[in-house]
């Protein structure tokens, strides 16, 4: 093994990553702060340290002779691969000057501002709001901490007096007093996986974002993610138009784009954000639906970097078959049964299934991303949805008390011009 590879981050994720960079004779070596992250299992080397300590982990990539970094999934780990790779003098698709484009949601605003991009109206205000600081914005509008990530701090409210209630508990964890209010966007949403190269942008995939109501005030939840969309026609080319006036913005000439949007008839395309990294818990699913693998990517990118054109002028995202992942979200109480749930994740419709608690654990919103979540099996797209109409039926994960614990899942209903594929 002449070649060294560090990995920033141990989640389930990296697994296929690990395997495939040993697979092609690459020392692997998975840093993070988790010492029973599930990557770490099947690395060569592993160091226990938090991705944040920057200095520390140069240092590991000089001592190690690393030829790069790589890293996705997580806005935090993007930002810490780019300082990181700053740091110990090793390449990198951006530089830290570049983050804020992606990372600070003001300036990400002030960056679509100027580039004419639509985006649901929004005003930046700080703990001393009043009816002027909101103008013309109109209810019911998503708060937004400035530097938070993981949809903490995001909630829906409905009144002035409800912002100014909840001002300190949306901060709360933040670095500044000051938040983003926008006003909600009904319409479809999609998340969208891309890959530059070359200063131009290559679409790996859009998916549906569907959502799924939750508690008061929460944004509703995301209950299926399927590629490709169905709605793929009407926002392919605006969607990719207005990644390409970001990088040109940017400066970002390679490496790892995403962007959630909305769109409906009337207002057309509206950008929530866009980041230079993957999505996490889908990633997989551009594979079952395509066959293209994006931890192949990652590691042409490094290592046979003549092989990356021909992988992405050969793609093509309007994919032939389906795939889905469904996710399940629960109330904060304790897991009484998962009997219904485990008898669910064994459905021959499944593909891979996982259940994070075990009986008698309570739920935490923010601890573990899910109840559970699966991935069907890819087939056409009529097929999925009578798939995700039975899992949805059938899932159940009763409290303590005998009282259902997760919330209820819909599937989104779509124009009836719109084929399915």
């Amino acid at each position: 093994m002449n070649h060294k590879i560090l990995i920033l981050g141990s989640s389930e994720e990296f697994i296929q990553l690990v395997a495939m960079a040993k697979a092609r004779g690459i020392c692997t070596i998975v840093c993070d702060g988790n010492p029973q992250g599930p990557a770490k299992e099947g690395a060569d080397i592993v160091y226990h340290v938090d991705v944040r300590r920057t200095e520390e982990i140069a240092d590991i990539c000089r001592r190690e002779q690393v030829d790069g970094i790589l890293t996705a999934f997580s806005d935090l780990l993007l930002e810490c691969m780019v300082k990181i790779a700053d740091k110990a003098g090793l390449p990198c698709y951006l530089k830290p000057e570049q983050l804020s484009y992606y990372r600070d949601k003001a300036v990400m605003k002030d960056m679509f501002g100027r580039l004419g991009i639509p985006t649901p109206r929004y005003v930046e205000t700080g703990a001393e709001l009043s009816g002027e600081t909101l103008g013309d914005l109109r209810f019911p509008v998503v708060t937004k901490p400035l530097d938070r990530y993981g949809s903490r701090g995001v909630l829906v409210l409905d009144s002035l007096e409800e912002i100014r209630g909840r001002f300190h508990e949306i901060c709360a964890g933040s670095e500044t007093e000051k938040i983003l209010l926008e006003e909600y966007d009904p319409g479809y949403e999609f998340n969208l996986m891309a890959w530059v190269h070359d200063s131009q942008v290559y679409v790996l995939g859009i998916a549906d974002r569907e959502k799924s109501p939750g508690e008061p005030h929460s944004i509703p939840v995301c209950s299926r993610n399927i590629y490709p969309s169905r709605l793929i026609g009407r926002v392919y080319g605006d969607a990719k138009q207005i990644l390409e006036k970001v990088i040109a913005f940017t400066g970002q000439t390679e490496g790892e784009l995403s962007m959630q949007f909305f769109w409906n008839p009337d207002r057309g395309i509206q950008v929530c954000e866009i980041a230079a990294r993957f999505l996490g818990y889908e990633h997989e699913l551009i594979e079952y639906a395509s066959g293209f693998s994006l931890e192949e990517l990652l590691l042409n990118s490094i290592y046979a970097p003549a092989l990356v054109p021909a992988m992405l002028e050969k793609h093509d995202p309007h994919f032939d078959r389906s795939c889905a992942v469904l996710y399940f979200h629960g109330r904060e109480r304790i897991v009484g049964s998962l009997a219904a749930a485990r008898e669910c994740m064994s459905f021959p419709e499944v593909r891979q299934g996982w259940l994070f608690y075990q009986e008698g654990e309570k739920v935490q919103e923010f601890a573990r991303p899910y109840v559970a979540r699966c991935f069907l099996q890819p087939g056409a797209r009529e097929n999925i949805d009578l798939a995700t109409d039975k899992l949805f039926a059938a899932m159940s994960v009763p409290d303590e008390n005998g009282e259902e614990l997760l919330y209820r899942n819909v599937r989104m209903q779509y124009p009836e011009d719109e084929p399915a594929r």
